[in-house]
């Protein structure tokens, strides 16, 4: 079957808009069907772990705080994530359904992109939390509101829609008259307009500049803000008396760093392995696709299913059941 340029409408002599896109990755891997299911596994994982974290914030009011407003907006971006990603990558490569359409690659695109791009400025967001509250314990509550974190959210929504929106709607001007082979897991933005017969500088330019904004940006931000914290930390640390305060505060930063790590270095260190010395694009596209779905199932985990809040917020929880469900069986029986 030639996938070369098939299913075109042309609209004029020089422009050309497939009606479908092939999607070539996890090309020839051997024995590939074993990581569709560990794919599986870590998407019902993550909904699980996910769907739980919200819904213990949700019900308990004593969780309604800026900082877990923040963990509740990234657990609904990992959820939200991974369900626009993972389920049609297992329909398109388990069931060999490898064709989309080209208004649901660029829908496929685009959402892929906002909740991955969500991640990394909700853990900027963490980032700035836990500044204010090392660095100005006593102004905390004054600075870091619910009022001002869910501004913050809400503008941090609104822009990364109408970036990512930007750079998905300017492929619409292209013209795909050779291949419609796309060299990924999914509808990737590079692999996409790279396939363009006419000229591409503009999307060049807006894919570097998201590059800026959804990477470049926040590392910079929670770099900055980051190692100071662990300085000012360390420094107030050692006057503090309490061991279990101390603990609590390290606890804090470190689970932060890791989910950035978990975040940024397997996205970088695959892209800058890329550039320098060249990688097998099977390889590429594994390391690609599990620095997309991992992180979403760890990072409820690392930094709110271990913590003692959460815990026993979930506890509160299960025993205000028990009683409600004792008060309506003896409600039941007297009447």
């Amino acid at each position: 079957m030639n996938r070369e340029g098939e299913n075109t409408t042309m609209f004029n002599s020089t422009f050309v808009r497939p009606l479908h896109f092939y999607l070539g990755g996890f090309y020839n891997i051997p024995h590939v069907k074993y990581y569709y299911v560990f794919l599986c596994f870590v998407y019902i994982m993550t909904v699980l772990s996910n769907g739980f974290l919200l819904s213990v914030i949700y019900l308990v009011k004593t969780l309604h705080t800026p900082r877990y407003i923040i963990v509740f907006n990234l657990a609904l971006t990992d959820l939200c994530g991974s369900t626009a990603l993972i389920p049609k990558l297992l329909d398109t490569f388990l069931f060999n359904r490898r064709y989309i359409a080209y208004e649901a690659c660029l829908s496929y695109m685009f959402f892929v992109l906002f909740f991955g791009s969500m991640q990394s400025w909700t853990l900027v967001i963490m980032a700035y939390d836990r500044f204010v509250a090392i660095c100005f314990p006593l102004r905390y509550n004054i600075i870091v509101t619910r009022k001002s974190i869910v501004t913050i959210l809400l503008c941090s929504w609104t822009s990364l829609v109408m970036v990512i929106g930007a750079l998905v709607g300017l492929l619409e001007r292209l013209s795909f008259c050779a291949s419609v082979v796309i060299q990924s897991f999914f509808c990737d933005h590079g692999p996409t307009y790279r396939l363009a017969c006419n000229n591409t500088y503009i999307n060049y330019i807006m894919a570097n500049f998201t590059f800026a904004v959804v990477i470049c940006i926040p590392l910079v931000l929670i770099g900055r803000a980051s190692p100071f914290s662990l300085i000012l930390t360390s420094i107030a640390l050692s006057r503090t008396v309490s061991r279990e305060e101390r603990h609590k505060a390290m606890r804090t930063c470190t689970s932060h760093l890791i989910l950035v790590a978990l975040s940024f270095i397997p996205y970088l260190g695959t892209n800058i392995t890329v550039i320098t010395n060249g990688i097998d694009p099977n390889m590429r596209i594994l390391n690609s696709s599990l620095s997309h779905t991992v992180p979403s199932l760890l990072n409820p985990i690392i930094y709110a299913l271990k913590t003692k809040e959460v815990i026993n917020a979930f506890k509160r929880l299960c025993k205000r059941k028990k009683i409600n469900k004792f008060v309506s069986q003896l409600h039941t029986r007297t009447s």
